[in-house]
């Protein structure tokens, strides 16, 4: 072979390894953009988180489409109490437990799987604490309604209703840091089966209480009172006896109020956040209820804002995958 030859031999040589190599390359690249086995994992792991989120949210909800079918009155006085609820109180219980996503990822991560109960029991006290707060605040709805400019006998009816939800929010703090609890350890199917299920039970309460007694328009908000109260009860009850949970869960200590401050220092911003999402939208509510003919218009403003919040519940559970 010439020297000729066997130079533009080894060029070729030479060139084919360095295309070889920029398809590996190439090839890397696009697993990295179009990873199908994470992108499975996360659908895996958002779908559960989807369901309980909005069969949660259902159950308030739900209660309002009773209470609505009594009447005009009763569905804009319906529909303003529970926007009310969540930007006062059910929003910021969630944000509170936010602190958990944190607190118990990073202990899971560390494998200091009893912190992880403690965190949960610090958590459910500053739940408690700030519950007691906001019902006094719900107590004094219809002369802030007011204040607010909305129609009188609509913040009346407002008034009586969010009263009877006052337990259920004790129960609804109680129940969103339970479910970070489990998030952060991915165990995901309980999550599904303990909120369908009350929300099931919750159709029967709520039919039960609206039309085959007294109570009528007040037998919505309480129905949902207690089938949160179901759902936190079930909850506990997993936890407190499954196996999964002998190393997170090691019964009640009064270790967890040393972990309060800290807790704090991560609950409060992250309910400012979530509260922040949620009065943007809610805040609609109280507009429409300035408009003329507003028991009409707080009705449909509030309809669509329950249903924007439906939709946001699938893209929250695709973001806990991602977390």
């Amino acid at each position: 072979m010439s020297p000729k030859e066997s130079y533009f031999e080894s060029a070729e040589s030479l060139l084919s390894e360095v295309n070889h190599h920029d398809d590996d390359d190439d090839d890397q690249q696009r697993k990295r953009v179009f990873d199908m086995e994470e992108a499975k994992n996360q659908v895996v792991f958002s779908l559960p988180m989807i369901v309980s989120s909005v069969s949660f949210l259902s159950i308030t909800m739900v209660s309002v489409m009773f209470a609505g079918h009594l009447g005009e009155l009763q569905l804009a006085a319906a529909t303003l109490a529970n926007s009310w609820a969540t930007v006062t109180g059910l929003a910021f219980m969630t944000g509170l437990s936010g602190a958990l996503e944190t607190l118990c990822g990073q202990g899971f991560g560390a494998k200091l799987y009893r912190t992880l109960g403690i965190y949960l029991q610090s958590s459910c006290i500053i739940s408690c604490f700030f519950s007691i707060i906001i019902s006094i605040l719900w107590f004094y709805t219809e002369p802030i309604l007011i204040l607010l400019q909305q129609d009188a006998q609509i913040s009346a009816a407002a008034a009586l209703y969010i009263k009877y939800l006052i337990p259920g929010l004790f129960a609804y703090g109680f129940v969103q840091n339970i479910l970070r609890f489990l998030q952060t350890q991915s165990i995901l199917m309980p999550l599904v089966w303990f909120s369908v299920l009350p929300m099931g039970i919750h159709l029967g309460i709520a039919y039960a209480l609206v039309y085959c007694t007294e109570m009528g328009f007040k037998g919505a908000p309480l129905a949902a009172s207690i089938s949160l109260w179901i759902s936190f009860l079930l909850l506990s009850v997993y936890v407190f006896f499954a196996e999964e949970f002998k190393q997170t869960w090691d019964g009640l200590s009064f270790e967890s109020f040393r972990h309060v401050p800290t807790n704090l220092k991560l609950a409060l911003p992250s309910a400012a956040m979530v509260c922040l999402e949620y009065w943007a939208f809610e805040l609609l509510v109280l507009l429409a209820g300035l408009m003329p003919n507003s028991e009409v218009n707080t009705s449909l403003i509030a309809m669509c804002v329950n249903t924007e919040a439906i939709a946001y519940m699938i893209t929250y559970g695709v973001s806990a995958a991602a977390r």
